[in-house]
């Protein structure tokens, strides 16, 4: 069995969310869809265990993975993944915030309850846009 092969398929199909900047037609910064810029952002981590902390829930999905993989084989993993694939692709329209419920129920966050179940009210939300413009730019029409 090529195990090689088998880590680079796991490596690729786990998504990392990016934080960089989106950039408009004119290479500056779309402000109206991405929000300020932080300088914050943009700097290396101050302490040695806040890059741990930002990488450990695709740290941890890595080593389910690969446990699945080893007790039950290659066939486990890779539909897990098309399931989660399946699941993130289920969205409300741009400007609604999605839960993602499918999402948390296959990971089994649906049982728990954490900081962004308190704290990320979508009626707080400082990322409020146009509902016209923002279906406009998902449909490519913008």
């Amino acid at each position: 069995m090529n195990t090689r092969g088998l880590r680079s398929q796991l490596k690729d199909s786990v998504p990392v969310t990016g934080m960089g900047q989106q950039v408009g037609a004119y290479g500056v910064q779309d402000t109206l869809r991405s929000g300020f810029s932080s300088v914050k952002n943009e700097l290396l981590p101050s302490h040695a265990l806040e890059l741990s902390e930002k990488n450990f829930q695709l740290n941890q999905d890595k080593m389910n993975f690969s446990n699945l993989r080893n007790i039950q084989g290659l066939h486990a993993p890779l539909k897990l993944q098309m399931e989660y694939r399946a699941a993130r692709q289920i969205q409300r329209l741009p400007f609604l915030q999605s839960s993602h419920l499918a999402l948390d129920t296959l990971k089994g966050n649906d049982e728990s309850i954490s900081f962004e179940d308190i704290l990320n009210d979508p009626s707080q939300s400082e990322m409020v846009g146009e509902p016209h413009v923002m279906m406009e730019y998902k449909l490519g029409l913008m």
